[in-house]
């Protein structure tokens, strides 16, 4: 396509430039060349690489990114001041299509601060577009704070912009102030009313300091704006700029709409996003759109079940077309059977009814403790449910106190062949106190031969699996649990492994009636 279609929307990303600019986001030489040849992969049509003039840092990043590219349009940025659109040439000027962008604050506010007139800044608007134009056949040039600037004004210097020679005119709500109907209708009027304003590419640039700059370039573009200037995971000063994956799939997903077209490959979003996270220490927040870590991930017992028939019941495009492996149904106290069912098919494990049932109460209890169940929390679920043991001793309760103050203490109840017993013992921590009550309530020869606890997932909410080994008369039984309390967890694989023992002495015919209960 030419860059006169009107059905062809190009995007030009400023991750490098505005998002850069974000405080805290510096990248190094190395990090700027990465990104930049990453976006021109994906199909980026301009890649804004930097504001030469800044440093010499910039300067050379954006000459290097020039001389690398393959087939994006390298741009860099130019105040309107004859040095800086000399710099930027310097800087872009090996790239096989080159860019200079110039710009100057147009609204009341920013003449103030240069002290012109409208009359004094046309001029020097003519004079530097023109100096532009002059260096490099492809010139964009930006009225800054464009949404605030009295329409007379911006309709006239527009024009003179077309008339020195500029090729794209951007229209930037600098600070986010305005609203998509106000969007449209300013791009809608420059179009119609600016002489020449048919020959030119007009662009937008929103940024997001009310939550609205996808929503404005959207409504720049169906008024019949061209290029959408955006940055990746919308990277940028303040609250940040349009998202270049939020513009591209509302025009993919919407093209029953806005049916306009764009080269952008939409399987590399995720993996730039990521790239440009990390190396710009901004983190994506989980439930930002297109790419968060919740953008294709259903909790709710109700969207599981859903997803598990027709992913199109709450998906309304599929996670591979932005690079993802596929959705993901973490698992959570909103979870249903179904979930947890499918969860544990996609492990390798299956399960009967009874023990889904089984597992599902545990789950459940879990789940009200922890912010999230990974998969390895599932598997010790499944474990410490295994068929053929029996319940003959059951924990009711527990209650330790422990400390720098003295010997620990450990108040258990238990459950044993369908009474319930107490005991209330004290021991070197918290750990041998309950084993202590354990065996006051079962007394039994065994010998602890191993004691091992692993943290299963990270985070101070982790379960921990605890596996408890025991020997009585040439017999060994391991025991296994998990439980985000590490003390629980223990006495409960404790328990286990008893229980163990005791089928295995019904098995060998040995006497059990020889142990006694007592209510402590």
């Amino acid at each position: 396509m030419t860059e006169t279609s009107k059905d062809r929307v190009f995007i030009f990303d400023t991750t490098l430039r505005d998002g850069e600019q974000s405080p805290g986001a510096t990248m190094t030489h190395a990090e700027k060349l990465e990104i930049a040849e990453l976006l021109d992969d994906m199909g980026v049509d301009i890649i804004e690489a930097g504001f030469p003039i800044a440093s010499e840092g910039d300067f050379r990043a954006v000459a290097e990114i020039a001389e690398r590219s393959k087939s994006a349009v390298i741009c860099g940025l130019a105040r309107a001041q004859l040095p800086d659109i000399d710099r930027c040439w310097e800087a872009v000027k090996r790239a096989e299509r080159p860019r200079i962008h110039t710009f100057i604050g147009t609204s009341p506010l920013h003449r103030a601060i240069p002290n012109l007139t409208q009359d004094e800044m046309a001029e020097r608007i003519e004079q530097t577009v023109s100096h532009a134009r002059n260096l490099c056949d492809n010139v964009q040039w930006s009225p800054m704070d464009a949404t605030r600037t009295e329409w007379d004004y911006l309709r006239r210097v527009c024009e003179i912009a077309i008339k020195a020679g500029a090729t794209t005119i951007n229209i930037p709500d600098t600070v986010g102030y305005t609203a998509p109907r106000e969007s449209a209708e300013l791009i809608r009027r420059l179009i119609a009313e600016v002489p020449g304003g048919e020959d030119v590419i007009w662009a937008t640039h929103c940024h997001n300091d009310l939550g609205m700059a996808t929503a404005n370039s959207l409504a720049a573009v169906e008024a019949g704006a061209r290029q959408i200037e955006c940055t990746i995971n919308g990277l940028g000063e303040r609250a940040g700029n349009t998202a270049l994956e939020e513009v591209v799939m509302a025009l993919r997903v919407r093209g029953d709409i806005m049916p306009y077209a764009t080269d952008i490959d939409t399987r590399k979003i995720m993996q730039i996003s990521r790239r440009v996270a990390t190396v710009s220490g901004f983190p994506v927040q989980f439930n930002k759109a297109i790419v968060g870590k919740n953008a294709f991930a259903h909790e709710s017992g109700i969207h599981q079940d859903g997803m598990l028939k027709n992913a199109e019941t709450f998906e309304i495009m599929r996670p591979e077309d932005v690079g993802l492996a596929g959705t993901s149904l973490p698992l959570g106290k909103h979870s249903g059977r179904a979930a947890l069912r499918a969860k544990l098919k996609d492990l390798g494990t299956e399960v009967g009814d009874n023990q889904l049932k089984d597992i599902f109460v545990r789950f459940k209890e879990l789940a009200d403790r922890k912010k999230e169940v990974f998969d390895d929390d599932i598997l010790a679920l499944v474990t410490a449910t295994t068929d053929g043991d029996t319940n003959r001793l059951q924990l009711v309760n527990l209650k330790v106190v422990c400390g720098t103050g003295g010997p620990a203490e450990a108040v258990l109840e238990m459950e044993i062949d369908g009474q319930e017993y107490s005991a209330t013992c004290t021991g070197d921590g918290p750990v041998d106190a309950a084993f202590k009550a354990v065996r006051q309530l079962h007394p039994n020869a065994a010998r602890l031969q191993l004691y091992q606890v692993h943290a299963v997932t990270e985070g101070t909410d982790a379960q921990a699996t605890v596996s408890v080994r025991l020997e009585e008369d040439g017999m060994i039984a391991t025991g296994q649990s998990a439980n985000t309390d590490t003390v629980v967890a223990s006495v409960l694989a404790y328990i286990h492994a008893l229980n163990r023992l005791l089928v295995r002495r019904g098995k060998t015919g040995s006497d059990v009636k020889e142990i006694s209960y007592k209510d402590v």
